[in-house]
């Protein structure tokens, strides 16, 4: 069975070193061999002389060595001292002082001697002493009385311990007296005082002495310090000289600094190498000096150089040779500075460069033992041969000395001995034990056959090879049952057989063999190496800041070989987890459940395997509000301000930014706490400014990042004296609320702004550049005064002053005021209309005079309405807008005007009252326009070479029709077009045959209507004409392969001839006129269907141009409609419409564009009683429809459903700027609902008819121009709207009931 042995990837190092230590040198023990110490006693031994004292001696060999022990250099004879013994089988040493025995009879150096038959090993010289205690000598202590100012050293002076005594000042108490740069111990234990201050008096200045080693404390006399302060002098000197005597001692004054320790300009210190250097410098001044450190001719060495007791002591650690030179030390302080040299130097006691090491040889070898060692001074060497210097030792032929060196030749079995090295100088002596063995034998392996070793990937594998013979044999290492020998880079082959594969792989993995060989015989063994997969932390915890009270949790995922068997442990602060149920370990995390502030802290997750430990740390950062301020006090009170000072809560670990003040008036607002002011984070006072009159409390609340501490206990209330008011009223108006007064009006003061009992308002007025003389009239503490009598709408100049009864405020400012308004007197005159295009016109009118306003001008309100339409019936209800122009404006633009119509407007001026009369009513007519596009286009009676077109006249044809426009060309059925043909139609015509035409051939139809100004938009239909008269149907070649194109503009161009390419078969069943109606989020798609009944539609939809799938909607039942929702504003899809259970049966694509999302202009006109019943008439007008649709339907009616467009944006009207021309303030009493976004034209040109003649968005949002003029659009669209019913030629067919709904909306 193998043995396993895990090594640590992460201790390569620390492995290697022990490997290194035990060397092939080793012998085992079951060989012979000279004595070796393994164990002794320090060589300055103290003890505690109430305890047995024990001198370890401890060393193996073999045979096993017998000991012996000498006493100040000569032999001690342990048998004949009944409290010493010898433990068995070993050299150490039991003194029995608990049973009679006193300690100091056994002081003395010892020295321990370990010997068999190969030689003699000796231990150190073992100084023992006693620890001493000794209490402090009786002394009469004297009280110190000293000035104010001046220097004090208090002496402590303990008594000479051994070791000595840890040194601390007290009092009677037990309390740490406190230490600071001015007061502070030194490093003898005396307490400095650079300067004493009145509160240094105290009469129990306590030196303690602390001796460890015998667990006990001595206690010094109390001192007794008394500072004289210079008041206190200066009345024991007043009190026994005469008035006549000038006296006084001089004020406390500054001393500019002086050493108390050391003393003079210069000193030397000495230190041993690898010892703490300690400097000291301590000064008396005042004010209190600072002390600084310098190296003269260097710096003081980084990474070993501390400063304590205040910067008063340099500590420098582990010094060497190298540290030697001038250190300075300067204190100062305002008034100067003096400095102290200390000149260091450093000795070294001996210290080994090569310590002899044994040494291992067979009959006939040569060899060699060093000693080398350093010092300052350079130590002396001598050998010692068991235990006798080597010059009266027994010769041996084969030892030849030479200094530091034993040179050895062919040596024989008698050659075997101990050799001790002794380096020594006055700082010390080293003493080294080295035995030369002479044997004769083959090699062996010390390490376990078969031991497997487990390490972990890409770090150091060490295989042991322990081996011993003599002579010392070579080692070889093999991988695999028949592998070469080991050699190259990869592999680091150490002097004690051990083999390091620097960086082990998986590859690594097998069985190594050690060969070890020397001239007597040859010797191997197997040991096995597995490679593992390195433990990792892949998801670490995180630094986290959380609240108080909240949830956090920590993440430790990791990831291991999953031949070896993980352990996590969580630690806080690298210690173990609190014993608290709030802490939930799971397999991966860590959770904290209601945290709190004592969670703060470093959360370690640690991961051990038997081979390598990971672990991830991360800080928890509770934080919560800051704890309230709490000791306020109030200081430097006077009558208009006052000092608040405060002690900051904790900040929570969240820094405080501002401290916020505030104040409760208990005179006038008890419980009602105002905000004063704020100061920032840093600031713990502030001066507040005071009103008189209050009675004052202040309370203060800390603000973090977290929020608002809870406030601080209120301070001490603090009540001012009264005072004049220092303020008047606010806001001072005068307005008349009728033609014949004027009304003033103000913002009564405040109880904090009274300033004092009493308080009332002196109230005055006077008529504007008029030689009036002041009225005035004092009133109590109310807000308003009434001056009746007044003619209408003239200026006052107003005046309010508060007064209580200690007076006035100061002269108030004057307002000025108009008593009240009237209705205008005058109409606007001169009022003159310029049409600028068929849908705007621009007013003019002459202003009013100012006198006949009677009121403060408002502006122009416009009323206008159309009268009738010139190109069709009067309407039956008229509809008046009005435009408001704010100020003194003379002109004004009518937007949204219908074309070909006469209108009338009238011009009134506003002002607070109300408005004036009109003027007489203008009439003015609009020019013709662009019609709309026809409101529909039916195709009817196909045969072979002829189609019947009907259609209906533009809903607002907007002028005399001249014609209609028929363009149309064939499309083949790879959808490309052919050459366009383009017919001119009578006005008064509204059906058409077309003949000659090629059978079986689809085409595509585009018709407008003209006035004299131009073309309309179009509408576009596609039809094929049949294959034969018998009505013999076939399914369309091609037909669902492809769609048609996207909608674009051609050139009107006469062409007859007939198509170029081949020809299509009819389509039959079919689905035509697909048209969408887009709004913003949502699309009404309706369509034609030709074909079996009860067939399933479905809808499919894409982005336009996108590489998605189609997205698929079934609709319900056999309907020729469906809504699509939940469409993106301002983007482009595609759609088509087909039918279930026919294959490839689809209709061609049509594209369209969801609105852009539009903000709701919204008016709350649901209380208007005119509303109410026209949306009674919609409801009415709904279900209606509704009927007659579902009626139609049912008969196998056809339902083309066209959305209206919204408006057209005129290309006359261009955008005005605000400056220069802007439309006035626009609203309609009516028009209050959101503006409808129009659907977008479809790609097949199909048919959109206009919407309601009442659209807002015939009133301004078409404008993309810009006027000249100076005239603003800025006023109220407002206004009564009596609707006349819809004009013009409508479509026969009923729309669909979502259409329908839509049209009406």
């Amino acid at each position: 069975m193998m043995k396993k042995k895990s090594i640590p990837a992460s201790k390569p190092s620390l492995m290697l070193f022990l490997c290194q230590i035990v060397s092939a040198l080793d012998v085992p023990l079951d060989l012979s061999q000279p004595p070796t110490i393994t164990q002794q006693s320090p060589k300055d031994y103290i003890v505690d002389p109430r305890e047995n004292i024990v001198i370890q001696c401890e060393a193996k060999g073999k045979p096993p060595p017998s000991f012996s022990w000498t006493r100040n250099g000569t032999h001690f004879d342990i048998d004949k001292d009944a409290q010493v013994t010898m433990k068995p089988n070993s050299g150490t040493l039991v003194i029995n002082i608990m049973n009679g025995g006193k300690a100091e009879a056994y002081e003395g150096v010892y020295q321990c001697t370990a010997r068999n038959e190969r030689g003699a090993a000796i231990s150190n010289n073992i100084v023992i002493r006693p620890s001493r205690s000794p209490l402090w000598t009786k002394e009469k202590l004297e009280p110190n009385h000293v000035r104010e100012g001046d220097s004090l050293v208090l002496h402590c002076r303990p008594p000479v311990g051994l070791p000595p005594p840890i040194i601390f000042w007290m009092d009677n108490a037990f309390q740490r007296l406190p230490q600071s740069e001015r007061v502070s111990q030194g490093l003898n234990g005396d307490l400095y005082f650079s300067n004493v201050q009145p509160e240094d008096t105290r009469e129990d200045y306590i030196c303690y002495a602390r001796f460890n080693h015998t667990q006990t404390i001595q206690q010094k006399q109390p001192i007794s310090v008394k500072v004289v302060s210079m008041d206190s002098l200066n009345d024991t000197i007043a009190a026994n000289l005469s008035d006549t005597d000038i006296y006084g001692a001089k004020p406390v004054t500054e001393r500019q600094p002086v050493l108390l320790t050391p003393t003079g300009s210069t000193s030397t210190k000495v230190e041993l190498r690898g010892n703490v250097l300690l400097l000291e410098c301590i000064a008396a001044g005042l004010p209190t000096p600072v002390i600084r450190w310098t190296k003269e001719g260097g710096e003081l060495p980084a990474n070993r150089t501390f400063f304590e007791n205040f910067k008063k002591t340099l500590k420098i650690i582990d010094v060497s040779e190298a540290d030697s030179g001038n250190y300075k030390c300067t204190a100062r302080n305002v008034l100067g500075s003096v400095h102290h040299v200390i000149s260091v130097t450093v000795k070294a006691a001996p210290y080994w460069i090569t310590a002899p090491r044994n040494l291992v040889l067979s009959p006939g070898e040569d060899g060699t033992l060093i000693c080398r060692a350093n010092g300052n001074p350079k130590p002396s060497i001598s050998w010692l041969a068991n235990g006798v210097p080597i010059a009266i030792a027994p010769e041996d032929p084969s030892r030849k000395v030479d200094g530091d060196t034993i040179i050895f030749s062919h040596v024989q079995e008698r050659s075997s001995a101990v050799y001790q090295c002794n380096a020594s100088n006055e700082y010390g002596y080293l003493l080294a034990n080295a035995f030369v063995n002479v044997l004769a034998e083959p090699p062996r392996i010390l390490t376990p056959a078969n031991k497997l070793y487990q390490v972990i990937a890409d770090s150091p594998a060490l295989l042991d090879c322990a081996y011993f013979g003599s002579p010392k044999p070579e080692i070889e290492w093999f991988k695999g049952a028949k592998g070469s020998i080991l050699r190259g880079n990869e592999y680091i082959f150490h002097d004690n057989g051990t083999l390091e594969i620097p960086v082990a792989q998986k590859d690594s993995t097998g069985t190594y063999t050690c060969v070890a060989r020397n001239e007597l015989g040859k010797i191997q063994n197997e040991v096995h190496l597995e490679i593992k997969d390195p433990t990792m932390i892949i998801k670490q915890p995180e630094y986290t800041v959380v609240q108080r009270y909240s949830q956090v949790s920590f993440e430790c995922i990791i990831k291991h070989d999953s031949t070896l068997l993980p352990t996590v442990v969580w630690l806080k602060d690298n210690d173990e987890l609190p014993d608290d149920e709030r802490f939930l370990v799971g397999k991966d995390n860590l959770t904290i459940m209601n945290v709190t502030d004592k969670d703060d802290g470093t959360y370690t997750c640690v991961v051990n395997t038997t081979l390598d430990s990971v672990s991830a740390s991360a800080v928890l950062t509770v934080v919560a509000r800051p704890n309230p301020p709490f000791d306020l006090e109030l200081t430097g009170q006077l009558e208009r301000s006052i000092d608040l000072s405060w002690t900051p809560g904790d900040e929570n670990n969240s820094p405080i930014t501002n401290f916020v003040i505030e104040y409760e008036d208990g005179l006038h607002e008890p419980g009602v706490w105002h905000y004063q002011t704020e100061v920032p984070g840093t600031q713990t006072t502030v001066q507040l400014k005071l009103s008189p009159y209050v009675n004052y409390s202040f309370r203060v609340i800390a603000v973090n990042k977290i929020g608002r501490s809870q406030p601080s206990e209120p301070s001490q209330q603090y009540l001012t004296k009264s005072a004049n008011p220092d303020e008047n009223p606010a806001n001072v108006q005068g307005i008349g609320s009728e033609p014949d007064n004027l009304v003033i009006t103000w913002e009564s003061l405040t109880g904090f702004q009274s300033n004092g009992p009493g308080l009332q308002y002196k109230v005055s007025w006077r008529q504007k550049d008029v030689d009036d003389e002041w009225t005035s009239v004092i009133v109590a503490n109310v807000s308003k005064y009434i001056v009746s009598g007044t003619p209408t709408f003239v200026p006052y100049e107003i005046k309010v002053q508060a007064l209580n009864d200690l007076g006035y405020a100061p002269e108030p400012s004057e307002v000025i005021g108009h008593s009240g308004e009237d209705l205008p007197m005058v109409a606007p005159g001169n009022v003159q209309v310029h049409v600028i295009n068929s849908t705007l016109a621009k007013v003019h009118w002459d202003p009013v005079p100012l006198k006949t306003v009677r009121g403060h001008l408002q502006g122009y309100k416009v009323y206008y309405w159309k009268v009738q339409s010139l190109s069709r019936r009067s309407r039956r209800h008229v509809e008046k807008k009005i435009l408001t122009f704010r100020g003194n404006k003379t002109f004004g633009m009518l937007p949204g005007l219908e074309p070909y119509s006469s209108y009338k407007l009238n011009v009134r001026v506003v002002n607070g009252k109300g408005e004036g009369p009109a003027s007489p009513d203008k009439v003015f007519k609009t020019p013709e326009g662009v019609p709309s596009s026809p409101s529909f286009l039916k195709i009817t009676n196909p045969t072979l070479d002829s189609l019947t077109l009907e259609w209906g006249s533009p809903t607002h044809p907007n002028g005399v029709l001249t014609s209609y426009i028929l363009k149309f060309q064939p499309i083949n059925n790879t959808h490309e077009l052919g050459p366009l043909v383009e017919i001119r139609i009578p006005a008064n015509e509204s059906t058409l045959i077309l003949k000659n035409l090629n059978y079986s051939t689809r085409y595509k139809f585009y018709f407008n209507a003209q006035t004299s100004v131009g073309s309309g938009s179009q509408i576009t239909e596609e039809a094929v004409t049949i294959m034969d008269e018998a009505g013999i149907l076939h399914p369309a070649v091609g037909a669902g392969k492809g769609y048609s194109e996207i909608l674009f503009a051609t050139s009107p161009v006469m062409h007859t001839v007939g198509p170029t390419f081949y020809k299509v078969q009819p389509l039959y069943p079919r689905i035509r006129n697909v048209t969408t109606a887009a709004a913003e989020t949502y699309a009404n798609i309706s369509w034609e269907y030709e074909g079996p009944d009860h067939a399933n539609f479905y809808v499919e939809y894409g982005v336009a141009g996108s590489k998605e799938d189609w997205k698929k909607e079934i609709v319900n039942g056999s309907r020729s409609f469906f809504v699509l929702k939940g469409l993106t504003p301002g983007t482009a899809y595609k759609v088509r419409v087909g039918a279930e259970g026919l294959s490839g049966f689809r209709s061609s694509e049509d594209v369209f564009e969801t609105g852009p999302a539009m903000a709701s202009r919204q008016v709350d006109i649901a209380t208007q009683g005119w509303f109410i019943g026209l949306m009674c008439a919609v409801a009415l007008l709904i279900l209606i429809l509704l009927i007659v649709c579902f009626i139609r339907r049912n008969k196998g009616g056809k339902y083309p459903v066209k959305e209206k467009e919204d408006a057209h944006a005129d290309p006359e009207i261009q955008p005005m700027k605000e400056d220069d021309g802007t439309f006035g303030e626009y609203s309609d009493a009516e028009d209050h609902k959101p503006l409808k976004k129009g659907s977008r034209t479809p790609s097949d040109r199909t048919v959109k008819k206009e919407d309601s003649d009442d659209s807002l968005v015939d009133y301004g949002e078409g404008v993309n121009g810009q006027f000249n003029e100076d005239g603003s659009f800025i006023g109220q669209y407002s206004g009564k709207k009596e609707k006349e019913p819809a004009e013009g030629n409508e479509s026969s067919e009923a729309p669909s009931p979502v259409n329908a709904m839509n049209s009406f909306v």
